[in-house]
């Protein structure tokens, strides 16, 4: 049975949708003229090599198509969307790079992005990649750039929010779906806006033009002859430079350096024990639960065909996703995600993206050193965490702290004790309400016990 993918709405083009658990994308007949020449052109093969684009296959099955279908292509399927407020800085800058390298190559070949959703880029087998083979369209001499203003909405603002104000003001995209307003991007910085030429004209100057010129009955006019492919590829080159130039201040965090302070004997004891439940479980799809710089989530990228590894700390995913695209670890995806308030879904009908928990379905958890902040920094019964894993995993390698651990009573230090039922007693006999116990090991010189479960609904199967 068909079933079309709900945010592929917005496309007059085409249309996403599911068979048999694959994905397909009618294209419709008023993109015939341009998808043609994105194949004959050879920018589709240059950008396949390049590893710029995802790759498709072109269907040849009558019956899915219509009258008002040209074509249907079978894209390479992406082992797991992610979205842009769950990406950490150096992601959502390599994004912006890759969407403007995109776009300066579609110009030698005659086309050019007619949108730039950070949407369209996804994390593929480490490296930022174009999912949308529909955004091009032929290039049109001496006119704009039509995606130019979703760009700056998209990337530059939030890029400039990140690295001159702070990091999680990231977060805004999750409020702003279509990017965030560059009038409020102006607000915001004010006048760190004149520290970067570049800052001040994509963001400064061009949300005051919008402003000007909003209530205008009639279109602005354009001067064309100063838009030809020269002064196209110089504004590209420009957001390039601007862009390139931004770093985020280096800041340490209270979890930033977690793993270094940590006792050596536990940590290497703790790591021998999850490798082993790793080894025995075998799992094809792992979610590394606040998994901090990403230690246990390497090990995990070991044994697994792909790793979702999310934490609340902006520094600790920046470390995480250096490290990968240093080392080349392709299955490894790291993403700023709070456990306490995991992604929503959002956009239209609450539909357009989905919830992280509707995209995980994971055969194996890490829930590593996590509870005691679930439970006593947000208050979160025993019984409503339990549950809450059940719903996400089919195996599930979990953590329990207690209250005479140090990091606990850190957590304690400066608040009443309420936690009376914050017991490896009620601990375990919450779980098991829906997990089997498997094994449990303590974890020499420490009061820490890690445990393996498999989920009695068989979720994740």
């Amino acid at each position: 049975m068909m079933t079309i993918e709900k945010s592929s709405f917005r496309d007059n083009d085409g249309f996403i949708f599911y068979e048999h658990d694959e994905i397909f994308r009618a294209i419709a007949y008023s993109y015939k003229e341009n998808y043609e020449h994105l194949i004959k052109s050879g920018l589709y093969d240059y950008l396949i090599k390049e590893n710029l684009l995802i790759s498709h296959s072109e269907d040849e099955s009558n019956d899915k198509l219509n009258t008002h279908i040209f074509k249907i292509i079978k894209p390479q399927k992406v082992d797991f969307i992610s979205y842009p407020y769950e990406w950490c800085f150096s992601q959502l800058k390599d994004a912006a790079l890759t969407t403007l390298r995109i776009q300066k190559i579609a110009l030698k070949y005659g086309m050019s992005l007619k949108d730039s959703s950070a949407y369209n880029i996804q994390f593929y087998r480490g490296k930022a990649v174009l999912i949308d083979t529909l955004s091009f369209e032929i290039y049109k001499e001496n006119e704009p750039w039509i995606a130019y203003n979703q760009f700056c909405k998209n990337f530059l603002a939030p890029l400039a929010l990140a690295a001159l104000c702070d990091v999680r003001l990231n977060l805004m995209l999750k409020n702003f779906i279509d990017g965030i307003p560059l009038d409020i991007a102006k607000n915001i910085l004010r006048k760190k806006a004149l520290l970067s030429l570049g800052i001040f004209i994509h963001i400064y100057l061009h949300s005051y033009f919008q402003i000007k010129y909003s209530d205008k009955d009639k279109p602005v006019s354009v001067n064309k002859k100063r838009m030809n492919k020269n002064s196209h590829l110089r504004l590209i080159g420009n957001l390039e430079t601007t862009i390139d130039k931004l770093r985020i201040k280096r800041n340490k965090t209270n979890w930033s350096d977690y793993y270094q302070l940590h006792n050596q004997t536990y940590f290497n004891e703790k790591k021998e024990i999850v490798k082993n439940y790793i080894k025995s479980v075998n799992p094809k799809r792992v979610l590394d639960a606040g998994a901090n710089d990403g230690e246990f989530s390497k090990m995990a990228s070991a044994n697994s065909d792909v790793v979702i590894a999310f934490d609340s700390d902006h520094y600790c995913i920046e470390k995480c996703y250096n490290h990968v695209k240093k080392n080349d670890i392709q299955n490894l995806i790291p993403l700023v995600v709070d456990l306490a308030n995991p992604s929503p879904s959002i956009g239209w009908a609450n539909s357009e993206r989905i919830s992280l928990i509707e995209r995980s379905n994971a055969d194996l958890v890490l829930a590593l050193a996590i509870i005691h902040h679930l439970c006593i920094s947000n208050n979160v019964p025993l019984g409503f965490a339990a549950e809450f894993f059940s719903k996400i995993c089919k195996w599930l390698i979990i953590e329990f702290v207690p209250k005479r651990d140090p990091m606990v009573k850190k957590l304690l230090l400066h608040r009443k004790d309420i936690f009376e039922n914050y017991t490896v007693e009620s601990f375990e006999n919450e779980f098991l309400k829906y997990f089997s116990l498997i094994d449990r090991k303590n974890v020499s010189g420490t009061d820490r016990i890690i445990y393996l479960m498999k989920n009695n609904n068989g979720i994740g199967v």
